[in-house]
């Protein structure tokens, strides 16, 4: 199946859930991936703010901040092609739309931390399969950015979605960055160990 039908479609089925059935998954979510081995050890977590329909992982920043752990949202990088940069954010913190209106922290006035610094990173995505291969919205920002962690090093990857974002199987390219992991209101699924 072509991805742009893929995405279109996963897209279209995940903004049709109700608003009870989001805060619903969002809960079920934050109770199973927050009891995990890899959100428990990690100490700087990069997180994203849902948009579109993603699953909101408001409840797991919420519990990482309780457990004195330091968050990071994605920034687009200013000065290339479809990349991120990872700045720190607290709570109450201000923030500003990107040129996609999803808020995020100002390049200029954050801490930001090397990809390598980063304990766990907690990737939106638009479809999964359980061997860890990701469907993103298309530009690439997160397949560029996570380009460089190493199999066995690096922060742990996991995505997080709907279980309705399922499928039983993704073609990949080169350029994909496979998921360890994968985290849904449903179950947490173990795609590669690290």
């Amino acid at each position: 199946m072509n991805p742009d039908h893929i995405r279109k479609t996963i897209r279209e089925k995940r903004r049709s859930l109700t608003k009870d059935q989001q805060c619903c998954a969002a809960e079920q979510l934050a109770q199973r991936l927050c009891r995990e081995e890899f959100f428990l050890r990690a100490e700087r977590i990069a997180v994203y703010l849902a948009n579109d329909g993603e699953i909101d992982p408001a409840q797991i920043i919420a519990a990482a901040f309780k457990l004195n752990k330091t968050c990071f949202l994605p920034v687009i990088d200013p000065t290339t092609r479809n990349s991120l940069h990872f700045a720190q954010y607290r709570q109450g913190d201000s923030l500003h739309k990107n040129r996609f209106g999803i808020p995020e922290p100002k390049l200029d006035s954050a801490a930001t931390l090397p990809l390598s610094e980063l304990d766990l990173i907690l990737v939106p995505l638009v479809a999964f399969d359980r061997n860890g291969n990701r469907i993103g919205m298309g530009g690439g920002f997160y397949d560029r950015t996570l380009a460089p962690c190493s199999e066995k090093l690096g922060p742990t990857l996991v995505g997080l979605a709907h279980q309705c974002q399922e499928l039983d199987n993704i073609s990949t390219q080169s350029w994909d960055i496979p998921l360890d992991n994968i985290a849904t209101d449903k179950e947490i699924i173990c795609a590669r160990l690290k």
